[in-house]
């Protein structure tokens, strides 16, 4: 099997910069508290998960936020930290597949809004990828949380309408038009929108 890097996609948890969209309910400053819980919680899983290498994949640029305070909280040095560059989302996440890919690794590409997305889904994700070209874990919105390559393509990042509800389909379906093989593990739920701060973990809300 080939060695393999999860790759977290990150904004910095900082008020009025993430989880904007939650600001209505819980405030900026709740907000960016509940977006650094989400963040910890990711590193956590992706470093208990065990299955390769982990990369934070931050905006804005690494030298803008002290990652290095967040990286010692859970104890992993080892953790690379890089930046994710310009262009939409699509243009981030091809520059980083591409990169790794190019390099004969395999890769899980993931964000930091999804609770459920712990170690041994991670694990299980990894898994897929030793009889697969990819693996894909959608969102119960529409996206995805997860998506796992081993092989790269530009057309499954170009023109996607990225924070709509046909995110995962038209993943799904260009992964089809390519003949690649794809194990699709169930949907999870993200958290993005007031409506869905009940599915929060009990006590990740605390001091608001």
């Amino acid at each position: 099997m080939k060695q393999l890097t999860i790759v977290i996609f990150a904004k910095a948890p900082v008020a009025g910069f993430a989880k904007t969209r939650l600001i209505p309910a819980l405030g900026s400053a709740g907000a960016a508290r509940l977006a650094r819980r989400m963040l910890d919680a990711t590193l956590r899983a992706a470093v208990a998960a065990e299955v390769g290498s982990v990369e934070l994949c931050v905006t804005p640029d690494p030298a803008a936020f002290d990652w290095s305070t967040l990286l010692g909280i859970i104890r992993a040095p080892s953790v690379m930290v890089s930046g994710q560059g310009g262009g939409d989302l699509g243009a981030r996440l091809a520059r980083v597949a591409r990169r790794i890919t190019y390099a004969n690794r395999a890769t899980l590409l993931i964000g930091t809004d999804c609770p459920g997305l712990g170690s041994s889904v991670l694990c299980a994700a990894a898994a897929a990828l030793e009889a697969n070209d990819a693996v894909l874990v959608p969102s119960l919105d529409g996206g995805y949380v997860l998506l796992g390559l081993n092989r790269y393509h530009a057309s499954l990042f170009r023109g996607v309408s990225w924070g709509t509800a046909t995110v995962a389909a038209a993943t799904s379906a260009r992964l089809d038009a390519l003949g690649w093989t794809t194990c699709r593990l169930p949907a999870l739920r993200d958290i993005d929108e007031p409506n869905d701060l009940p599915a929060v973990p009990k006590g990740w809300l605390d001091g608001r």
